[in-house]
């Protein structure tokens, strides 16, 4: 049996409940997001004691979310900078209306994935880095138990349509929240079991 990947968004910070695009700012969670977290390692220590290793983007907001889940199971957490968030340079912390109606910035990078705002990424650079990185995480090691893998909304998206739909414009079909497990399984070939799940919040 495949072993499953249990991809895990960040608890919540102040530009989710913003609207805004925070992608490689650095940032901490608000109160909810603390709540959410504390939920979500009341769920680990209730269902995944079997978990082989927790893996985080090096951001503090999925560090914190990442040592909720790992500390009740006495693990480390393993820190992965290929599971950063896709990071807009110069249009980082801009609402997502303004991003839309202002800069064109969807349109830009559906019609060029090469696109990359000033400082930041294109979104074909965090497919080729995201991909790569979920594939050598499941082979931690030779056993089929779980891992963990605390990253991002828009880099988990990506990830997913390049997976399932190996169609890049396809990455906001997987609408993620914060906080929420998404069940991956990578082989023999990808699929999705649980999707976005937010129960134990």
């Amino acid at each position: 049996m495949s072993r499953p990947l249990l991809l895990i968004r960040h608890g919540q910070i102040a530009a989710n409940a913003g609207g805004r695009w925070h992608g490689s700012t650095d940032s901490p969670l608000n109160r909810l997001g603390r709540r959410q977290i504390q939920r979500l390692g009341q769920r680990a220590e209730r269902e995944w004691s079997d978990i082989a290793a927790v893996y985080s983007s090096p951001l503090q907001r999925c560090l914190l979310t990442a040592r909720a889940i790992a500390t009740p199971l006495g693990r480390e957490v393993l820190i992965d900078d290929d599971l950063r968030e896709y990071g807009i340079g110069e249009f980082e912390d801009t609402p997502f209306a303004t991003l839309q109606t202002e800069r064109d910035f969807f349109r830009r990078i559906r019609d060029d994935h090469e696109y990359a705002p000033v400082g930041g990424d294109s979104i074909a650079a965090v497919a080729r880095r995201i991909v790569p990185a979920l594939r050598r995480i499941h082979a931690h090691d030779d056993s089929s138990r779980p891992i963990a893998v605390v990253s991002h909304g828009a880099a988990l998206g990506i990830a997913l349509a390049t997976l399932l739909d190996a169609d890049l414009n396809r990455w906001t079909n997987y609408q993620i929240d914060n906080c929420s497990v998404t069940e991956l399984i990578l082989e023999p070939e990808p699929l999705v079991g649980t999707f976005n799940n937010t129960d134990h919040l």
